[in-house]
């Protein structure tokens, strides 16, 4: 199927399986940023000054997730059946990070943030006025996920050991994420 059969241009109609996949991405998109923050805050504890941000990020995600799970029981939407695979990947990304440094960890926030506005982004133009409710969550989240990748940067994501490099890996694994979440 095409991605304009997936999501129809500004302007049109939304169809309820091309609603469904953004309900299904997002929630899984959530929940992988809570593994991601777990997985980061089970290697550096409370250790790090930077451990009280990732704290209060993971707060957040997990109010998102929990609303993302509430809309897809209201609107009879499953889960991505690859929430198992996200589960273990997502709390490796974090620790990983972690055991690399607050840097890289910071790092891998800012990666993921910068895809996830990018996809709220593309997601809101295509929903239009078409989905009040869901509209009103995705701007909330979004608005969210743009200040995580602020404090991101400003606790030296940039100056991670081989930035660029980490920064690229982590935002194409997201994008996959986000591809095959939509249809599995």
């Amino acid at each position: 199927m095409s991605r304009t059969q997936d999501f129809p241009r500004p302007g049109t109609r939304v169809t309820d399986r091309a609603r469904a996949a953004m309900l299904r991405v997002d929630q899984a998109g959530e929940y992988g940023a809570t593994r991601i923050y777990a997985g980061q805050l089970a290697v550096m504890g409370d250790r790090h000054p930077v451990s009280r941000v990732i704290a209060g990020m993971a707060h957040q995600e997990e109010r998102h997730r929990q609303r993302f799970d509430a809309m897809l029981t209201e609107r009879a939407v499953r889960p991505t059946a690859l929430q198992p695979i996200w589960n273990v990947a997502g709390f490796a990304l974090g620790a990983v990070t972690a055991a690399i440094g607050p840097k890289a960890a910071m790092a891998c926030t800012a990666a993921i943030e910068t895809e996830i506005d990018r996809h709220y982004t593309e997601q809101l133009v295509q929903l239009g006025t078409d989905d009040p409710e869901l509209v009103a969550a995705i701007t909330d989240f979004q608005a969210e996920e743009v200040e995580h990748r602020a404090a991101a940067i400003a606790h030296g994501a940039e100056q991670a050991i081989a930035y660029p490099l980490l920064s690229g890996a982590i935002r194409l694994g997201c994008r996959a994420a986000i591809a095959l979440s939509k249809r599995i």
